[in-house]
């Protein structure tokens, strides 16, 4: 990794439905994440939020899509920052926002590999298009988007298609994915670790199973992690929660075991939903996750405790 990290907050709620999200990048900003990164020797830039736009928000553009005009924009802006960040030898730590800022920094990054390898820590496939979305909600379409499936305004982004190669892909902690994803993944052969895979084969052999795997292809690997990847009872705040996720201790665990490797050139952090949070629980285990993931010891910081009751899940 580069020693120079450059944090970046995209404050999206538009690719889905519950307002919130848009606070986290500075929420997660207000638990120490910058003095904690600079405490680990590296030089730390906190380069801002990317502005939103929010005219036209919450209309539907054509068939089954919500906030094209505007999340397009956003993410024309987000790739060229992170394109910018990357040209100066720096790394690029994005916070979310929904999952759909993805989109945005998957065409900045994959213009400076040839091959980019994506690592989907996720409780969702995110590989929707308006033609199988249940719901029209972006933030369940940015892998496919990225694959240049889907909507035109959002494949097209940093003015090239195909920026990820489905061979290059690995999903971790998917439980929740639909119809139309698993035709997908099973045409393109996508590989995936469910959450039972990794309950039963250990985080430790699904961390080493996909660096092996990517890195016989790939020549950086971008790490993009949606906090409902872990179980909602560890992670309240997160507004599409799926029962039975990876362990907080897996996910830091899983972290810890990238940074060992080296390998990994560009990270987001995505969904948090400040709102839907207890006690800014899942913002302050979203900074450990940040620190561990650059090499900070786990010694003294704060565990993640089992919640009384996840909210309901809301569409992809």
């Amino acid at each position: 990794m580069k020693k120079t990290v450059s944090i970046l907050g995209v404050p999206m709620w538009l690719g889905q439905t519950r307002y919130g999200t848009n606070l986290a990048p500075d929420t997660i900003r207000s638990t120490g994440l910058v003095e904690r990164l600079r405490g680990l020797h590296l030089e730390v830039k906190d380069e801002g939020n990317i502005p939103i736009d929010l005219t036209g928000r919450c209309k539907r553009d054509g068939k089954n899509i919500k906030n094209v005009k505007t999340i397009a924009k956003c993410s024309e802006k987000l790739a060229a920052k992170v394109s910018d960040i990357l040209e100066q030898q720096c790394f690029p730590l994005i916070l979310g926002g929904d999952h759909s800022i993805a989109i945005g920094t998957l065409a900045g990054a994959a213009k400076h590999f040839n091959n980019l390898g994506v690592i989907w820590y996720d409780a969702h496939a995110d590989m929707n298009t308006p033609e199988t979305s249940p719901s029209g909600n972006i933030h369940g379409m940015p892998l496919a988007a990225s694959m240049g499936l889907g909507h035109p305004a959002l494949t097209g982004i940093g003015g090239y298609q195909g920026k990820i190669k489905p061979e290059n892909i690995v999903l971790i902690g998917a439980r929740d994915i639909d119809d139309g994803e698993r035709q997908l993944i099973a045409e393109k052969n996508i590989k995936v670790y469910t959450t039972d895979d990794v309950n039963k084969l250990g985080i430790e052999r699904v961390i080493r199973e996909t660096i092996e795997y990517l890195a016989q292809r790939c020549d950086g690997i971008h790490l993009s992690f949606d906090l409902d990847g872990i179980d909602p009872k560890e992670i309240p705040g997160v507004g599409t929660p799926v029962a039975n996720g990876i362990s907080y201790k897996d996910s830091e665990k899983a972290v810890q075991l990238l940074f060992a490797t080296g390998r990994i050139t560009s990270a987001e952090f995505v969904e948090v939903n400040s709102i839907l949070d207890s006690d800014n629980i899942t913002a302050q285990l979203t900074t450990n996750l940040v620190c561990d993931m650059f090499g900070e010891k786990t010694k003294g910081k704060m565990a993640a405790e089992p919640r009384r009751q996840a909210l309901p899940a809301v569409g992809q």
